[in-house]
Parts: structure tokens; sequence; C-alpha cells
């Protein structure tokens, strides 16, 4: 059943909430607000029960697809099962309720869990120290960014490009741009890694970083990362990599052992904390010891038994958001790795990594990959079988729904024509593989024999296939009855 704008339940004089007469008159808007400042009209917001809103809210939470209601295997995204007792935790009133501006004596536990977890981190990245201040992924890029550029400033030359490969995070060349520096993008050598013949000319003095994804994007171990960091750390730039994927390598590969210097964590990816809808999320990033001195402050740090918040001096880059960094996260991130433990971190790899494999060779004698080589924990493959029938990627993530799945991402990364990237999580079952594998399969045979459906798919979601491009071109965000 569709569900009305909350606008439509709206009554003159309906209300969800009894407030008692203001008996503090002088506390009221108009006589402690400029009048200048004053709305000359009334903001016009719906006027609804209490019922009506309830229920208003949870028809749509129900409409919605979640981790909770099936398969979420969106690539590149590591929609994974958060557990319950991490949220629970989080929400002790210890934790929820902390004001960011209470003195840390009277935070001992929380700071305790901040800097704990930064040593976690640091161990799992092979990094010397880390910052837990980025609020997401692309805003740990920034601030990655940020603290090489300060590097380089503090040796005399900030240097003008960072090298980023075609297979990179779509977020890259805007992180990269916002910190003043000019992107360079090479292209994926046949085997879809990094061609180093390709980075060779840009090995200059000019060069501050090579940024990499690692896995990439298309789901494949950099394999010659040795050598690109070699070549990289001759003339005195530094190796980023962006942590998204480093569920494919927790346990196995610490990135600051392989040639790395800064790397963020997605911790609403790899530890298991909410994803999605623009946030929460946490983006913390780690650094080899050369770059310490040029983290975001404050931080904490432990002095004898007791915990401190550290401002630093005038090598930081300072603060990069406000106040501490996304605390509920770190207290789900913190429980998602004492819980597991060193052991069960390793065991989700190879249960992530086992999981794309299967799912891989269950499709992709259809569903043929673009590029050789054994992926890791997602892999990509292409929809261009479609062609003949007049049929497109897109038309298989809408027949998807149809068999109760979240689709996968498509036409991402844009090397990989009409691409499907698949990631199926450690959490998944094997019947809930092969139930999909089964769909994919199914759906790749409609498209032979039934292409008119596929077309008009989905049938039975709550809205029927939207004009994308229209909506993009002619956002309303505002209700008009």
């Amino acid at each position: 059943m569709p569900e009305k704008f909350i606008f439509e339940y709206s009554g003159k004089g309906k209300t969800g909430v009894c407030l008692p007469e203001n008996d503090c008159p002088e506390t009221s808007p108009e006589n402690v607000i400029e009048q200048d400042l004053l709305r000359k009209h009334p903001i016009g917001l719906p006027e609804v029960s209490e019922l009506d809103i309830t229920r208003h809210f949870n028809h749509l939470a129900g409409m919605n697809f979640s981790i909770d209601k099936g398969f979420y295997p969106l690539g590149s995204c590591t929609m994974k099962y958060n557990p319950r007792i991490n949220e629970k935790l989080s929400k002790l009133p210890g934790f929820a309720d902390l004001h960011p501006l209470t003195p840390s004596q009277y935070v001992q536990g929380a700071l305790q869990i901040m800097y704990e977890l930064g040593v976690y981190l640091a161990e799992i990245g092979g990094v010397e120290a880390v910052t837990l201040q980025p609020a997401a992924g692309a805003h740990g890029e920034l601030t990655g960014l940020l603290i090489m550029r300060a590097y380089h400033e503090h040796n005399g030359n900030p240097r003008k490009y960072v090298v980023i490969p075609d297979s990179a995070h779509g977020t890259n060349p805007a992180s990269i741009i916002m910190a003043g520096y000019e992107v360079i993008q090479i292209q994926s050598g046949h085997d879809g890694l990094v061609d180093i013949e390709k980075l060779k000319p840009y090995i200059t003095s000019d060069l501050s970083a090579v940024m990499i994804t690692n896995p990439n994007t298309l789901g494949l171990f950099e394999k010659r990362i040795d050598k690109i960091a070699e070549l990289v750390h001759s003339v005195g730039a530094l190796l980023y990599m962006d942590g998204a994927n480093l569920n494919a390598l927790m346990g196995y590969v610490r990135p600051g052992e392989i040639g790395f210097d800064v790397l963020h964590f997605n911790l609403h990816k790899t530890f298991s904390t909410p994803h999605g809808g623009g946030g929460p999320g946490a983006g913390p990033v780690g650094v080899k010891s050369n770059l310490i001195p040029f983290l975001p402050k404050p931080a904490v740090k432990k002095l004898d038994e007791k915990f401190e918040l550290d401002f630093g001096d005038d090598t930081s880059v300072g603060r990069v958001q406000a106040f501490w960094g996304a605390f509920g996260v770190m207290v789900k991130a913190y429980c998602y790795i004492r819980m597991l433990g060193a052991e069960g971190l390793k065991l989700a790899t190879e249960r992530a990594v086992l999981n794309s494999n299967y799912l891989f060779n269950r499709v992709k004698d259809i569903y043929q990959p673009s590029f050789g080589g054994t992926p890791m924990h997602e892999f990509v493959v292409s929809g261009k079988f479609l062609k003949p029938y007049g049929l497109r990627t897109l038309d298989v993530a809408k027949r998807l729904l149809d068999y109760g799945f979240h689709p996968p991402t498509v036409y991402f990364p844009l090397i990989v024509p009409e691409a499907l990237m698949v990631e199926p999580t450690e959490n998944e079952s094997k019947q809930t593989l092969d139930d999909f594998a089964d769909a994919l399969l199914k759906i790749a045979e409609e498209a032979k024999s039934k292409p008119e459906l596929l077309k008009e798919a989905p049938h039975n979601t709550p809205v029927r296939r939207l004009d994308e491009a229209k909506a993009s071109r002619e956002l309303k965000v505002t209700y008009k009855g």
C-alpha cells in the first residue's frame, strides 16, 4: 500500500503534545530573540496526532529495504549486519548522555574507550598512531591528504599533484581537490591493477602522494604494491591507502607493513557499525611515525593511569570536526573488536573472501568478469550479454527487487561496462548466496525469453520504476499540497 505525505494527515488543531502554559513570559521568543530575526509567517509544519505520526513513520519504515529484511550485497559499501549488542551498549546512559565538554576527570571511561580503540586500529593497520576525528570515509581521505600536505609543507614544498588509478573510489578526486592538489588519474593495466609503466612518468619531486584502494574497486589485491611503494618513496612522496576494503585484509595484511604511510578505516564498514543515510559514520586515519606531529588535535593521551585530551602544538592540522568525533560509532566499533578478538576478526576476513568467491563462481559464466584474477571480498562482473535483448544492467537490478533482494552496486567502477559490483559480506549463509545466485541466473534466462518483464520491473515494490534522471534534474524537496 502507498503511504500519504505527512501533510495529508494534517488537520487544524491536531497535536501530539500537551505543554503547560508558559509561566515565565520573559523567556518567550519575542522577548529573547531580536525582532528582525523572528518569523513573519508560520512555518507551515503539519498538525498531526501522536497516533498519526507513529503509524506514518512505522509504515514508511516497513516499506524501506534494510539489512534486517533481506540480503544487501552493495559492492564497495559493505552493508553487513550490525550486532544488536553493540547498539545496546552504545545506548547506555553513561555513553549516550555524555556532553562533549564534560571535564576529562568525569569521562575517564569514554576517554579510555577512545584511547584503546586507537591502539587496536593502529595494531590492525600496522601504523603508529590514529586520529578518531574524521566523520566518514571521504572525510578520512581529506584528513589524510591534509596531514600529507602539512608534512610536505613542513619539509619546504607542498608539492603539486596526487595520482590515483581509474579504479579509485569515487570520492578520491574530490578529496584531492579539496586538499589543494591536482588530480592525475592513470589507466589500469590489462589485469585491472595499477600499471606501473603508466605511473612512472609522475614519479617526480612534484608528486605529493599516490592514493590506492587495496583491494581495489574490482575486488583485486594490488600485488605489485611493494614496487609502487618503492617508486613513490624514492622521490619523497607518500603512499595512501583508502581503507574502505580493509575487511578483505583484516588479520592477514597490515597496510603499514607493506609500504603505506597513511590509511583511513571505515568503522561503518569493516567494524560493523550502522551505515547509510548520510550517517552515522566514522573514518579514523592511521599514520606512520613521521606523520604523527601533523595529526588532528585534540587526541586522547594516557598519563600514568589517567586519560587526558592533548591539544598538541602548531604542527597539527588542527580540528577536522567539532568536538572529538562520532563517539557512539566508536563505542560500537570498540565492542565489535573486543567481542571478536584477533582470531574472530581474522575469521571475518576469511568468510568474506570465501563468500565472495563462492558467489562469483556461481554466476561468472553468465555475468562475465572484465578482468582476470581471483577476487577478494567483492567482485565485479558485467551485464554486456544483455545488449542483444535491448536490456541493461539496470534492468537486472530492478528485477532483483521482485525476488526480495537489494541490487548490488551498478555502473561502478566505470572501467567495467554494464558493471555489477557485488559484496556478499561474511555474515551471509550459503543458502542466501545460493538463493541470490539462482535469482541472477533466472533473470538472465528471463532476459532472453521475456525481456519486457525486466524492462517493466520492479513489479512488487511500493513504487514502480522511477524516472531517476528526471528526479535528479527536477529535485523537489518541499511539499506543496
